[in-house]
């Protein structure tokens, strides 16, 4: 063999033995991420070859799937009252990618998730049977926040203070999402649902943060009776009213004059909201031992999942003074969604502690069999003193009966609540948000409740916790005692 055909014949091994690393590379260490590439469409038509599994509230599937006419991927997803649940199930879409539970257990929901396997499925690479979400929600909970909120712009959750359980997940405007299961007609619904200046996809339940306003008092409350600032929800404090804000010369004032915040006892400062009264306590406290506080309730929790990853509520750092005064009164930097401002009530509610909230139940298996129970699972966390709580309860109960929150009260149930309404825009010129967070307890059974009032048609003059929020309260609390 001549020297030319034995350098051909070595260059053309070398080729052959380069494609064998490339195919060996690709297949062992490329090929999962090929496979997963979203722009892959047999994984489209192989999720959509069969059925989905279900999502169930109350033994009821509020998912289905339906026959796709003249496409590859054989079915799309259903919803029963898809717009009712939306904030809860979210959306699995055959032209994007899936939100909320349906996003969390895509492969529970399309047989791909390796607990659905049995031996056989794994020897003939066959596709399992689709499990099944069981959720925590109660359909008339759920029902009435949705009515309740109508055509405003808010969001609102309810949870079982004693289990954790999450009853409701609302959040308004809300979408269909059956309009963006279909590839052929999904993009329009989509461009119009993003053109909307409400933001209807936007979950305002759970990842909505705003400044939660007076609401916020229950927590620097909460910070001065652990902290021995103060011995009980009687004492008096020491609160000038006006109060002028340290180191300047911006007064902070009441929104009632004739309120009798001078003095007052956390309960009378609960009572009529008094703005003086919290942010001098918050300043008495100091910013870290508030912060501590907000923290035990889940303030500045960045995996807080339930299981929708919750967006984090803030309690800020850095502040001088003056900044921590404004953060007394649920102002300047501190945000909070509504799942945020119901922890806040259910940890009161049932003693001081706080069950790990969460809208799952169990997911179970083709057969019903449960893979994971959450509801058994659900971690308990001491927050405040068992004291504390019931001091806090008995006060929110007078803001309620006596209070800035009449619109809450249920006759029969005992109910606590506080109301909010949160500045918004450079020096407060555009319309406030209006907040209200509450417990009701009929014998042995309870729920805690917080709703948000983003935007509604009412005059700016009239927006107020008691006077929007606190109604979808009462009937978010009727619907789950009575």
């Amino acid at each position: 063999m001549n020297k030319t055909i034995r350098r051909a014949s070595l260059f053309t091994l070398l080729l052959v033995f380069a494609l064998l690393v490339r195919a060996t590379w690709v297949q062992f260490y490329e090929g999962r991420a090929l496979a997963d590439d979203q722009h892959n469409r047999r994984n489209a038509i192989q999720t959509y070859a069969e059925p989905l599994g279900n999502i169930v509230v109350a033994g009821r599937a509020v998912t289905g799937s339906a026959v796709t006419e003249g496409s590859d991927l054989r079915y799309r997803r259903t919803y029963t009252n898809g717009p009712l649940y939306a904030a809860v199930t979210g959306y699995a879409s055959q032209a994007y990618a899936p939100t909320q539970l349906e996003g969390i257990y895509a492969d529970l929901l399309n047989g791909t998730d390796t607990r659905l396997q049995t031996v056989l499925d794994t020897l003939t690479n066959k596709r399992a049977d689709p499990g099944t979400v069981v959720t925590t929600i109660d359909p008339d909970v759920q029902k009435a926040a949705y009515d309740a909120l109508g055509d405003t712009k808010g969001g609102a959750v309810a949870i079982d203070p004693g289990t954790g359980r999450i009853l409701a997940a609302v959040s308004t405007p809300s979408y269909d999402p059956s309009t963006l299961t279909d590839a052929t007609t999904a993009g329009t619904a989509w461009k119009r649902l993003n053109a909307d200046p409400d933001k209807p996809l936007t979950n305002r339940a759970l990842r909505q943060p705003l400044p939660p306003g007076s609401t916020f008092k229950l927590v620097v409350a909460a910070a001065a009776l652990e902290e021995g600032l103060y011995s009980s929800v009687d004492e008096p404090t020491v609160s000038p009213s006006p109060y002028t804000l340290p180191g300047t010369v911006t007064p902070l004032r009441n929104e009632s004059a004739t309120a009798p915040c001078t003095n007052a006892s956390i309960r009378v400062a609960l009572q009529y909201s008094c703005n003086t009264v919290f942010a001098k306590m918050a300043v008495d406290l100091g910013q870290d031992k508030v912060r501590a506080t907000a923290e035990k309730f889940g303030f500045n929790d960045s995996t807080r999942d339930v299981p929708v990853r919750a967006y984090t509520s803030v309690y800020p750092t850095g502040m001088d003074r003056a900044q921590t005064a404004l953060t007394g009164i649920g102002q300047f930097d501190v945000t909070a969604t509504p799942l945020q401002m119901a922890m806040v009530s259910a940890a009161l509610a049932h003693d001081g502690e706080l069950v790990a909230p969460h809208m799952v139940d169990r997911i179970t298996d083709g057969g019903g069999d449960t893979l994971e129970d959450y509801d058994h699972s659900a971690r308990t966390t001491r927050i405040v003193s068992s004291r504390t709580a019931a001091q806090l309860r008995s006060a929110m109960q007078t803001v309620v009966e006596e209070g800035t929150g009449t619109n809450a009260r249920i006759a029969g149930l005992t109910v606590g609540g506080k109301t909010g309404t949160a500045q918004h825009g450079e020096n407060n010129s555009k319309t406030p948000y209006a907040w209200f967070t509450s417990y009701a307890t009929a014998g042995d059974k309870q729920v805690a409740v917080a709703v948000m009032v983003e935007q509604s048609d009412a005059a700016r003059s009239e927006v107020s916790g008691n006077g929007l929020a606190a109604p979808v309260a009462r009937a978010m609390m009727k619907a789950a005692l009575e």
